[in-house]
């Protein structure tokens, strides 16, 4: 059966759930004032979570994330405070390819957030029709903008280039935002060495085999604690660790401090991904910081088909081991080999374990993925260096045809 998908905040936590019918667990989000503190699974009986047993799972996470949100409300404290300098305008921008229906479902998101001034920009990335051009026509205050460069990176630069606000704030079009998901990464850029904000995202559904394993084994949220990445306490070579694409902020003067997206990675391209881990690794290198906030929510759309999922996940691997590939030969990043053979190693020994340990069960949270999933992610892996290699060779080629 399918896992529910439940938001609920500590203030307000019902007596019990009913209408579960059709799942036999529920993930919760936990709230404390509309602030994500953590979450939560609990288990689903003759479609309901008893009271007693949903206070006693949220009990059992209120760790750190509860304590310091409690902590700042009763204290009154917030991140901008002492700091009167004006809160830097967003320009909003969503990068998308030949999927109008996420994208007008993205656009009715963005649309309801509380009008800060933002700008609305989408770009359409090498679309093969009109559809997405005829999904900004019905929103008033969204431009259009084609960019012809096939690859998402391609994009992110383009909204880069076209925005009028000084942060530009990516949402993947199969994400919907929190109503406070803007202000929460805007609040982050008072400090000027913050190039990057990145936020938590979660899941919107899990109603298939699929959506739940993409949820166990590549979640895009980071925790629910807010943290300060920089050079030295975190290692630069480890970008994807700070966040994910699919949520994030970024300076518009970063494409002069640290360079643009490196358009060999990331989806439309033969990498697949991994563009903004080594955009995120390229900032954290140059001495800039990257903020994670877990207040600033969206919530992810994950691919229902497990063959998209395999596909999904063998493009991760792709795209990591491409990631550090491009760091390696562009920035001469040697130290990158070290993860590269520990996230091999890693790869290969959970292979063996399930190669060796027979077949289990498909449950959620069974530590070892099937083996399918083992084998797509381990080959990304592998095919990485040779895939950044021909998609730069593409890149150059492109660029000397214009």
């Amino acid at each position: 059966m399918a896992t529910a998908v439940l938001d609920l905040d500590l203030q307000r936590l019902p007596m019990s759930i009913a209408g579960l019918e059709r799942y036999d667990r529920a993930l919760a989000l936990i709230r404390q004032h509309d602030r994500p503190v953590g979450q939560v699974l609990l288990q689903v009986l003759d479609g309901r979570v008893g009271g007693a047993g949903l206070r006693s799972a949220v009990a059992s996470i209120l760790d750190r994330s509860f304590w310091e949100q409690w902590l700042q409300e009763y204290l009154e404290l917030h991140i901008a405070d002492g700091n009167a300098e004006p809160t830097p305008s967003v320009t909003l921008a969503i990068c998308t390819r030949n999927r109008p229906d996420d994208l007008r479902r993205c656009l009715e998101g963005l649309v309801r957030l509380p009008d800060d001034g933002q700008e609305l920009l989408v770009i359409d990335n090498a679309p093969s029709n009109d559809a997405a051009r005829y999904v900004v026509a019905n929103f008033n205050r969204v431009h259009y903008v084609r960019e012809d460069q096939p690859g998402l990176n391609a994009a992110r630069n383009r909204a880069l280039r076209e925005a009028h606000c000084d942060i530009v704030a990516f949402a993947d079009d199969d994400t919907t935002p929190d109503r406070e998901w803007l202000r929460a990464l805007r609040r982050n850029f008072h400090d000027p060495l913050v190039f990057c904000v990145t936020g938590l995202t979660m899941p919107a559904e899990l109603e298939t085999p699929a959506q739940e394993w993409f949820q166990w084994h590549s979640p895009f949220g980071r925790g629910f604690h807010r943290r300060v990445f920089e050079a030295t306490t975190h290692d630069p070579m480890l970008g994807g660790l700070v966040g994910a694409g699919a949520n994030m902020a970024v300076r518009r003067a970063a494409l002069d401090s640290v360079g643009p997206f490196d358009e060999a990675l990331d989806a439309g391209t033969p990498t697949h991904s991994g563009g903004d881990a080594e955009f995120f690794s390229r900032m954290l290198g140059r001495g800039y910081r990257i903020v994670y906030e877990p207040a600033a929510l969206n919530w992810h759309y994950h691919r229902r088909m497990w063959k998209e999922l395999r596909r999904t996940l063998f493009g991760y691997g792709v795209g990591v081991s491409a990631a550090w590939t491009a760091l390696l030969l562009r920035e001469g990043e040697v130290s990158v080999l070290r993860p590269f053979c520990l996230w091999l190693c890693y790869s290969v020994l959970r292979l063996l374990r399930r190669c060796t340990g027979g077949i289990e069960p498909l449950l959620w949270l069974t530590r070892t993925p099937p083996l399918d999933l083992l084998l797509a992610e381990l080959s990304g892996c592998v095919a990485g260096p040779g895939a950044y290699l021909i998609s730069r060779a593409q890149l150059g080629r492109r660029r000397a045809g214009r």
